[in-house]
């Protein structure tokens, strides 16, 4: 298989749509309570807000009365699957694949943005609003509709406000991205507070569809340690990529991000450092962390072999961790083949400097991976190099 063409970076909007559009009266005043950036260029954003939470909490008070108890009482059929792994590395392909495997299960979008009621609502309001619902998503070109797999983050935040996503509301704020990755350095009722959230969001999945759960995002690349504890038996799925293109890449999906979620005026702070930084500490954390998972529940995998070989490279994940029902798997995969092929991914202007200095400060995860450095660093060798002296 070919790997599939490229074109310029996505820009565009995801509609009227925000994550915070998922939260309740209670939730919106303690978002409002933080402090968030404001402009009165995104009123209409901000005005919509108070409908749709009054909304949301006049139907989490409804699905109560008829779901609560079933919720509660709900144990997940297995252990989940965790697919891991920075932003722009892959990992919602693989996400994609493996859901497409009718033995899984795994949160749609309409159930991470309405978290709160969606067992009562979606039949219903997929259907109202799916015009709503752009076609691509903003920063790429990856189809979208309230069905799709979505990252569990999304719910997440909406659910507890313990999220790196929260640093949208507050995109000046970078530490706040940073303080919510590692649960595990939270204070105890922080902590309590995450975990009940992401226990009770799979328990609504199980209820409307009980089913293995996969789950992706790639926040919890940070946090092995913790779905151990709460998953000991828990299967893994970690995805890298050659980390320039991580990096470029996951820069343009938080302007992305911060444009179609703020409140306030789009500001970018240091963003190429940040997500530098933050790409790193996701690396260490990971391999530090991995070896806690026990042995045959974590596989590995190369984001560049995977678009060239889909099949083939998830054959190889469901046998390195003992999947079922691989033929259904195949048969779910290979008529996708094809359009893998023929997506058009972004194109980035070139930026020789900025490539080098990532590979300059990112030269043990190169080596880690086996990628070799940048063509600007192989030149700037070249031209250190002693000139050979001609014999006589």
């Amino acid at each position: 298989m070919s790997k599939p063409e490229e074109s310029k970076p996505k820009s565009s909007s995801q509609g009227g749509l925000m994550m915070w559009h998922g939260m309740t009266i209670s939730g919106l005043l303690k978002l409002l309570s933080r402090g968030p950036n404001l402009h009165w260029s995104h009123l209409f954003r901000f005005l919509t807000l108070f409908p749709i939470v009054i909304y949301n909490s006049i139907m989490r008070g409804v699905e109560s009365i008829f779901y609560g108890s079933r919720i509660k009482n709900t144990e997940l059929v297995k252990p989940p699957i965790f697919i891991l792994g920075h932003w722009r590395s892959g990992t919602t392909l693989i996400h994609n694949l493996m859901t497409s495997d009718p033995q899984f299960t795994c949160p749609t979008l309409y159930q991470t943005l309405f978290p709160h009621h969606f067992l009562l609502t979606e039949t219903v309001a997929k259907k109202l609003t799916s015009a709503l619902v752009p076609k691509t998503r903003p920063m790429d070109n990856m189809a979208v509709s309230w069905d799709v797999p979505q990252e569990d983050e999304l719910a997440l935040c909406v659910l507890c406000q313990i999220s790196p996503y929260l640093n949208l509301a507050f995109p000046q704020k970078l530490d706040l991205f940073r303080e919510h990755l590692d649960i595990e350095a939270l204070p105890t009722d922080e902590q309590k507070r995450w975990k009940d959230a992401l226990l009770y969001l799979l328990r609504k999945i199980t209820v409307r569809n009980p089913k293995q759960v996969i789950l992706k995002s790639p926040s919890h690349t940070y946090r092995v340690k913790t779905m151990l504890k709460l998953f000991p038996d828990a299967k893994f799925v970690y995805i890298y990529r050659n980390p320039f293109d991580v990096i470029k890449s996951a820069c343009h999906l938080r302007k992305k991000m911060i444009d179609n979620n703020t409140m306030g005026k789009s500001i970018y702070p240091d963003i190429q450092n940040d997500v530098l930084i933050n790409y790193k500490t996701a690396i260490t954390q990971y391999e530090a962390d991995k070896q806690l998972i026990p042995e045959g529940n974590l596989h590995e995998i190369k984001y560049e072999e995977l678009e060239v070989n889909p099949l083939e490279e998830m054959e190889k994940l469901y046998a390195s961790l003992q999947l079922e029902n691989i033929q259904d798997m195949r048969s779910a995969v290979e008529p996708q083949v094809e359009k893998l092929k023929n997506y058009k991914k972004n194109k980035f202007e070139p930026d020789p400097c900025w490539e080098k200095e990532v590979y300059q400060r990112c030269q043990e995860i190169y080596d880690l991976y086996s990628y070799p450095p940048p063509q600007i660093v192989l030149d700037d060798q070249t031209e250190k190099s002693p000139a050979e002296v001609p014999q006589k």
